[in-house]
């Protein structure tokens, strides 16, 4: 992966989650390659102090995660852990709730979100995939959700994300069988939106990223809002936010700036209000 130009660096979990900003866009890396990614716990939970920090910052409009190294975006979670962490029911549902607030937190994400993804993209990693807006892949990836060769359930939510983006069919065939599948085929049944080749992944999402940055906020935080309840049943959709984002847009300093830069054919310089 190319380096982006970066102005502002973190890094959490013990350098195992890295976090940087450059031009209004923030990246998150799971930066443990020795393990293909591999989620452990901790690695969640600095995932979480990561996005909360993306979030609260003004300058950031949208946010990259991506794999360290050209293994994996996210190989799943760290079996290592299993005997200690995810031994029996008990122990599983205490795993579960201990990465259950960082996985509404990425669910819930009020900015955009882009999963650059390279490599092998298994199990957790698809539940983090599956959370972002946008699935970037190069041509090499490979996906699959391999419970059925462990023994364990995936859970709800990662199943319904699952189902939203490649219906009930193939979700069966991905779990029943604990399957792999290439970039190809993955575009096709529409868990990736994009493949690009290896060379050209980052590049190729980073540009995604910046035109995104470059929009206006308020715009694409009332498309998010507004989808976000489109996919939900009808009688639990909030309409009263989707009217409220809608009037925030139109009574905005970007509203008004987009149309002066029409009629001065220049390019807008949005605020977010």
């Amino acid at each position: 992966m190319l380096d982006a130009p970066k102005t502002t660096e973190k890094s959490f979990a013990g350098g195992k989650i890295l976090q940087s900003v450059s031009d209004g866009v923030g990246v998150i890396t799971f930066n443990n390659p020795e393990k293909r990614n591999a989620m452990s716990l901790d690695m969640w939970e600095g995932l979480g102090h990561a996005l909360v920090e993306l979030r609260d910052d003004p300058e950031v409009r949208v946010v990259i995660m991506v794999g360290a190294g050209d293994k994996a975006f996210v190989s799943g979670a760290d079996i290592s852990q299993f005997e200690k962490t995810r031994h029996n029911a008990e122990a599983g549902e205490e795993y579960a709730k201990k990465s259950a607030a960082q996985r509404a937190l990425l669910a819930d994400y009020p900015k955009p979100t882009i999963a650059c993804i390279r490599g092998f993209c298994l199990g957790g990693g698809m539940q983090v995939a599956m959370l972002a807006d946008i699935r970037i892949a190069s041509d090499y990836s490979q996906f699959g959700i391999p419970a059925a060769r462990l023994g364990i359930a995936y859970g709800y939510d990662g199943l319904k994300h699952l189902v939203s983006l490649v219906g009930p069919s193939w979700a069966r065939l991905l779990m029943y069988t604990g399957m792999r599948i290439d970039s190809a085929e993955a575009l096709r049944i529409g868990l990736v939106d994009r493949v690009v080749s290896d060379i050209e992944l980052w590049d190729a999402t980073l540009e995604i990223a910046r035109t995104i940055s470059g929009n206006a906020p308020l715009a694409i935080q009332a498309a998010k809002i507004t989808i976000a309840q489109v996919l939900k049943d009808e009688s639990k959709r909030d309409m009263d936010a989707i009217k409220a984002i809608g009037n925030a847009c139109m009574d905005s300093e970007d509203f008004r700036e987009g149309r002066r830069a029409f009629m001065e054919k220049r390019k807008p310089q949005f605020k977010g209000r």
